[in-house]
């Protein structure tokens, strides 16, 4: 048996102009993660059972585009291909090898905490790791990214990068990849709104808005720029008291791309009432998670705040 696993993900700034080419900051969260074994089998063929999304099949009963069948055949197809040394079953013109996948997540599917990536990551990393192809993050992190396009048509790279490193980044599309330091722990508090709101759709509908009108939202894209900028500045240096407003002026501009919604607004108003230094919507938006940056003594009653009203769960995490 061999397993793996990897963590959820939180966007804190920047979501969408990402896709533009600016930068984005992103932390991973431990508290929800995504958990696979693999395991040889006596039965015939490669079975795969998650529960989670209610799927127990064989591999070749998928769509070849199926996220699940995609990372397996692409590795497989890797394994048998490359010039280094691999696996002991899948060299060759050998068969696949017969294999039991066992998938669990605590993740919320389209929630906007990284759930295709972080299952995407785990699976790619127990497989390598059952047939002997080892990879390295670098590897993982662009397989993944490639799977992520069968997620959300036209991702940013951001989800696949903070969940393969397990890092907090500072992320330019099609730039190198770089940590950043946090001069001090922040709490935040997760509020998800229960609604599953696909990337893909939110992802697609701002760039009808951007193709209708560039100059208008590069504006709004600047500023998004700007205000990642600065928090990057203000995280390394600790001055976490000055986060709080940057969170509000991005939540703003999210509204303004049409990405937020009453039960995201509704969650960013109580966090706020509760006593949060300040709020935003985190990922593609039109449902998932509320973000709200606390006092560690204050986390629980704006977890509370956000449940009474209409959060359907809560994670308290720190950054650190």
């Amino acid at each position: 048996m061999t397993t793996a696993s990897a963590p959820g993900k939180i966007i804190l700034f920047g979501e969408h102009a990402v896709v533009y080419g600016r930068p984005a900051l992103a932390a991973p969260v431990a508290q929800v993660h995504a958990d696979v074994e693999v395991l040889d089998s006596d039965s015939a063929g490669i079975w795969i059972n998650a529960p989670d999304i209610d799927l127990h099949a064989e591999l070749n009963t998928l769509p070849s585009d199926h996220p699940l069948a995609a990372v397996i055949h692409n590795l497989f197809f890797i394994a048998r291909t490359s010039p280094f040394p691999s696996g002991r079953e899948v060299r060759g013109e050998g068969r696949f090898p017969n294999l039991n996948i066992q998938i669990s997540s605590t993740i919320p599917v389209a929630s906007g905490l990284g759930s295709g990536a972080a299952v995407t990551v785990a699976l790619t990393r127990a497989l390598s790791a059952h047939i002997h192809y080892p990879m390295t993050d670098e590897e993982i992190n662009a397989f993944a990214y490639e799977i992520e396009k069968l997620y959300h048509g036209t991702p940013s790279g951001i989800d696949n990068t903070v969940v393969t490193y397990a890092k907090p980044v500072y992320f330019i599309k099609g730039q190198p990849i770089e940590t950043f330091k946090v001069g001090a722990p922040f709490t935040i508090v997760i509020g998800d709104t229960g609604i599953r709101a696909p990337t893909k759709e939110s992802v697609g509908d701002v760039r009808k808005l951007w193709e209708a009108d560039k100059a208008r939202w590069e504006k709004i894209f600047a500023e998004m720029e700007d205000i990642s900028f600065a928090a990057r500045h203000v995280i390394k240096e600790g001055w976490i008291e000055m986060l709080g407003a940057l969170m509000d002026e991005n939540h703003a501009l999210l509204q303004q791309l049409t990405v937020s919604s009453p039960d995201l607004d509704r969650l960013f108003s109580a966090a706020h009432k509760a006593g949060a230094l300040g709020a935003k919507l985190s990922g593609g938006g039109r449902g998932g998670n509320i973000i709200a940056l606390v006092e560690a003594g204050q986390a629980e009653a704006v977890a509370s705040s956000l449940n009474q009203a209409g959060a359907k769960h809560t994670i308290i995490t720190t950054i650190s």
